[in-house]
């Protein structure tokens, strides 16, 4: 593994948003929880959700579901510490859940300019697993060291909505619902006894090499094993065989460029959102690189 880790804060200085420099410097030792947890406030509504662009290619300033992943993200990054804000998102999350438990893929914008159609056009009224099911991971990730968030009503309805919604899967799912859906049930194996038989289910649609297009993404969009089981040691991982894996990992390391950052392979939609996921993906990369042993 051969990272340049004298080249990132350079780039990140150049190309990132102050919440993912403060979040290098909290993953590198530098920097603290407060700190971090102060830059994500910049996106925080009053009405206790996320929005102005945290998701970066969702640039409203509006809470959004695909923004409170996001948010998770950081609650999780800043553990033990933990935060108000955690629970207060869950409260904002159960005020726009819909009656099936699910939430919505998006909510209508109120700026609708260099937002991703697919963001745009996102159906209010229906339940979105992809959005969910990741959104619920995360969560659960937060709830692993927040009891305030463990006990909270939002995501137990989230989590059985999940798991009813991975069940009546009968056909081979988007590529990204079937990554989320399979990262949502890694989160709550322990905790959740039908977890175990529908992650098995979904294991048949994974090739043995980890590699699934994503249909309708760009020409060479592709979903990889560390997509569906980034964290050593659960049971996600059970699904590749160590060797893909490892392979796996040299590829995300081999792929840092010139300037110290890592790029992505999904559309660009505005200038500032190809920044903004420049500078998430590559602290994002190099947490999961430290994660696994190799920084």
């Amino acid at each position: 593994m051969n990272v340049n880790l004298s080249a990132v804060p350079g780039f990140l200085a150049g190309h990132a948003r102050v919440l993912d420099r403060r979040r290098y410097d909290l993953l590198m030792g530098d920097g603290d929880a407060a700190s971090t947890l102060g830059a994500l406030e910049a996106y925080r509504n009053p009405d206790g959700g996320y929005g102005w662009g945290l998701e970066p290619d969702l640039r409203s300033p509006e809470s959004q579901p695909g923004a409170a992943l996001h948010a998770f993200e950081v609650f999780a990054d800043v553990a033990p510490v933990t935060s108000p804000r955690a629970a207060a998102l869950c409260d904002w999350l159960e005020s726009v859940t819909l009656p099936d438990g699910g939430v919505p893929f998006s909510l209508p914008l109120t700026v609708g300019e260099a937002t991703a159609p697919w963001w745009a056009g996102g159906d209010a009224g229906t339940s979105s697993l992809q959005i969910t099911s990741i959104s619920a991971a995360a969560a659960h990730r937060v709830a692993a060291h927040d009891p305030a968030v463990a006990a909270h009503p939002w995501l137990e309805r989230a989590t059985r909505y999940c798991l009813d919604a991975i069940q009546e899967l009968d056909t081979m799912p988007h590529a990204y619902v079937l990554a989320f859906a399979v990262r949502f049930l890694d989160a709550v194996h322990d905790t959740q006894p039908r977890a175990a038989d529908l992650l098995k289910r979904l294991a048949a649609h994974i090739p043995a090499d980890g590699r699934v297009p994503v249909e309708g993404g760009t020409e060479h969009e592709t979903l990889r094993p560390l997509d569906f089981a980034p964290h050593p040691g659960r049971p996600a991982r059970d699904l590749f065989e160590p060797d893909v894996i490892a392979a796996d990992l040299v590829r995300l390391a081999g792929q840092q460029k010139d300037d110290g950052g890592w790029d992505v392979d999904y559309a660009r939609i505005s200038p500032a959102g190809a920044l903004d996921w420049r500078g998430a993906v590559t602290v994002n990369n190099l947490a999961l690189l430290r994660e696994n042993g190799l920084l």
